[in-house]
């Protein structure tokens, strides 16, 4: 009799959403008498859906690294590995997301240019597959997402100082140290990032 393999134990590894896991947990359970001819392929069927689970919660964990939304690392995880591309219905059904949270995800990652759509012939959705140059990736997530809050630090720093209330001299030298290691903090990273940026595009 085939190993029962609870909820439970599924949510404590994947840290996924949970129509997703709830899914996997009834296809991994699920009791019936396979042919003989049949075993491999179902043995390989459950191996390429523990690929896409694994690649989905890698993916999970490091866009939520970068700040993104859970649904960027879904999608980008369950594309990574995906031979075809997917049209976004599709993509939810398969994550057990919204059409929104989908539509909001695929939209953030082609803003990043980690997604490009391909032209499938007789379907005019558009279909998905992932970019998996990762130096541009990373290259693109720096230039988009960080840079420009580096460069309005500037006025946030200044109006910081504006709004330091009157204190003792004491408390004056610790405001003052600690605007500047911000402005030093700006500075750096306004000279180590675009060239850490443009390294990644070699």
């Amino acid at each position: 009799m085939p190993k029962t393999i609870g909820y439970q134990n599924l949510a404590q590894r994947f840290h996924l959403s949970n129509n997703l896991l709830i899914s996997f947990f009834f296809e991994m359970n699920e009791r019936m008498t396979v042919p003989a001819n049949l075993q491999a392929d179902s043995s390989s069927a459950i191996n390429a859906r523990n690929l896409e689970l694994e690649s989905i919660d890698f993916f999970v964990r490091l866009m939520s690294m970068l700040g993104m939304p859970r649904s960027v690392g879904e999608i980008y995880g369950l594309l990574y590995f995906s031979k075809d591309s997917l049209p976004m219905d599709q993509i939810a059904s398969r994550l057990g997301i919204s059409i929104g949270s989908a539509s909001q995800g695929l939209r953030t990652l082609r803003s990043l240019k980690a997604v490009r759509t391909a032209y499938v012939a007789g379907d005019r959705r558009d279909h998905y597959f992932a970019e998996t140059e990762f130096r541009r990736l990373f290259s693109n997530f720096i230039k988009d997402e960080i840079m420009p809050h580096l460069d309005s630090a500037k006025d946030r720093i200044s109006r910081m100082e504006k709004s330091l209330p009157e204190q003792s001299p004491e408390e004056d030298e610790f405001y003052a140290v600690r605007i500047e290691k911000l402005r030093r903090l700006t500075k750096a990273g306004g000279r180590l990032l675009p060239a850490l940026a443009g390294l990644l595009k070699l």
